[in-house]
């Protein structure tokens, strides 16, 4: 009797089992960890994953497939990628964006790639959000980019014929919803990782630079001539940013006050994120307004016009000088370095592209 009544409570606990509805099942998607480079692994800490997203082949498919979408703006017209071109380091080659109704905004684009080492977790120029996962969700709404409704979004995305599957397959839910839209974005933004370009293979010791080249990266480095080094890294930091925010004499006068305007803290008006001088070749216009069409007029810039203003960086230590004064050759040699920070093969990964 004492059997029977064993087999009998595990009957019906089976039975119950098998008549959960499929959505309550535990579902795991595919685990696919980023592909660490060893110029990364050798110098710099592990990427940060959060762990309410982590990496999978099916959240990084469906974010791939809404990146290159324009099912997200309001008129069908606009993609991720009409912002940021695979073939441009995934920025834009127009100083300024156009959104869906020719709006245009007032700073260039940011370039996406190597944004799992993003420490300082703040992203746009200004910083105001703190996360991959937020980064996505604005653009969508702001009515000078896709100026649509995630309403609409989610009712489109709903009603399509291939998403909820994609949905279910990355998340195990029917039910779509924005945090999940952004999540699957923030999978693949994740896996744009840069770093095969010709001074990468210098420090595997699979390249050779030229006289020009290693004579750059004494300019570069040294606090007597270039001293680029302090915001925009290293050979110990192959991601050549710090992540952080400066004012580098840029205007006397701010139009537009960067991260003052998000922290409201006068002492940081005009500061802006560093951006990684990797793919310099791709991603011209350069500075939060794309003022500078070629690195000649950035490095020309920091050689003699310098503007001072009240919160001007420390850093910019020959600001009363008007800048640190290169003469033409370490001009030449600087550029050939910043050069050789370029990866032709992330801008041709087919892993990246829209194929």
């Amino acid at each position: 009797m004492r059997h029977w009544l064993v087999y009998s409570i595990l009957f019906i606990i089976c039975l119950s089992c098998s008549n959960e509805p499929s959505g309550s099942n535990t579902y795991v998607p595919t685990p696919s960890p980023l592909q660490i480079p060893q110029v990364f692994e050798d110098n710099i800490l592990a990427p940060i994953i959060p762990v309410n997203n982590i990496q999978t082949e099916e959240g990084i498919i469906l974010g791939k497939k809404l990146f290159f979408d324009t099912i997200l703006s309001e008129n069908n017209t606009q993609a991720c990628a009409s912002c940021h071109n695979p073939g441009n380091a995934f920025t834009d080659p127009a100083r300024f964006s156009v959104g869906i109704d020719g709006s245009i905004g007032t700073r260039n684009s940011m370039p996406l790639f190597n944004m799992a080492w993003n420490y300082d977790k703040k992203f746009f120029w200004d910083g105001r959000v703190f996360s991959l996962e937020h980064q996505a969700l604005e653009p969508v709404t702001n009515p000078i980019e896709m100026n649509n409704s995630w309403e609409t979004v989610i009712t489109r995305l709903q009603n399509h014929s291939e998403y909820p599957k994609l949905f279910e397959e990355a998340f195990g839910t029917t039910p779509i919803t924005k945090e999940l839209v952004t999540k699957a974005l923030a999978q693949f933004e994740r896996i744009l990782i840069s770093a095969n370009s010709k001074f990468d293979r210098y420090l595997l010791e699979e390249a050779t630079l030229t006289p020009q080249e290693e004579n750059g990266l004494n300019v570069f480095m040294d606090e007597t001539k270039g001293d680029c080094f302090h915001c925009h890294g290293n050979p110990n930091n192959p991601l050549w940013t710090d992540n952080l925010f400066h004012n580098n004499g840029l205007d006397a006068v701010f139009t537009d006050i960067g991260l003052g305007e998000i922290t409201g803290d006068p002492a940081d008006n005009g500061k802006f994120k560093s951006p990684s001088l990797r793919n310099l070749i791709f991603t011209a216009p350069y500075m939060h307004d794309g003022r500078f069409n070629s690195l000649e007029e950035v490095i020309n810039h920091y050689s003699e016009g310098l503007q001072d203003s009240p919160t001007i960086d420390p850093l910019m230590k020959k600001v009363d000088e008007g800048g640190v004064h290169l003469s033409d050759s370490d001009k030449a040699d600087l550029k050939a370095f910043l050069l050789s920070l370029s990866d032709p093969s992330f801008i041709n990964n087919p892993a990246f592209n829209n194929q």
